[in-house]
């Protein structure tokens, strides 16, 4: 099974030059996958609108300084401009990318308003808006993200957890990307606690 829609595969071949940094690559196949989850729950949602979003939406951070990527994000960010600017520079890939597939089940303008803004825009504009944002951020709840976000920060899981837990679970849009958080937040504090639950368990 391909993990993308044949609709998408053309945006994405295009986008992966521009996702071989903070393994965007690997978040935006999560983070699709999730977003077909969420998409499920909320069939009056537009796929032809999330879905290229997701695809499409962190390839700004190919151009940002990379020594500065890893703290640029994070509840103390050094360099939060670049959350702002990321998105400026996606919009302006992902328009080229649209246009390049020319694609006209995918409605490109709304496609971009949701690049501009995914992360520094608190409260989503329309469903897809809100479903593509919480795919995003269900993707670090995962066993790759929870590694992923724990390798840019030197935490160890259990921090990285706590962290997810206190800092992102809050800013759900949608009451389906809370739940699946909550799920995979589960997991994730199960994981991290499991080797020593078991020694304690073999202890007594």
């Amino acid at each position: 099974m391909s993990l993308l829609l044949p609709r998408d595969t053309p945006l994405w071949n295009l986008a992966r030059p521009y996702l071989d940094v903070r393994s965007n690559d690997a978040h935006t196949l999560y983070s699709y996958r999730l977003g077909i989850a969420l998409l499920r729950v909320h069939p009056e949602a537009d796929g032809a609108i999330v879905l290229p979003a997701i695809v499409l939406h962190d390839t700004g951070w190919k151009l940002m300084p990379a020594e500065k990527l890893a703290a640029a994000v994070g509840p103390s960010p050094l360099y939060p401009e670049l959350q702002r600017e990321h998105e400026i520079a996606g919009v302006a890939i992902a328009r080229d990318i649209l246009a390049t597939v020319g694609d006209p089940t995918i409605p490109v303008e709304p496609v971009l308003a949701i690049i501009d803004g995914h992360d520094t825009r608190a409260e989503p504009h329309s469903i897809e808006d809100a479903l593509m944002k919480d795919a995003d951020k269900l993707w670090r709840f995962t066993a790759h993200g929870v590694a992923t976000i724990g390798g840019w920060f030197d935490t160890p899981a259990q921090e990285t957890v706590a962290m997810l837990e206190s800092f992102v679970l809050p800013k759900f849009c949608t009451s389906a990307g809370r739940t699946m958080a909550e799920a995979l937040l589960a997991q994730a504090h199960a994981a991290a606690h499991l080797d020593q639950a078991l020694g304690e368990v073999s202890a007594t």
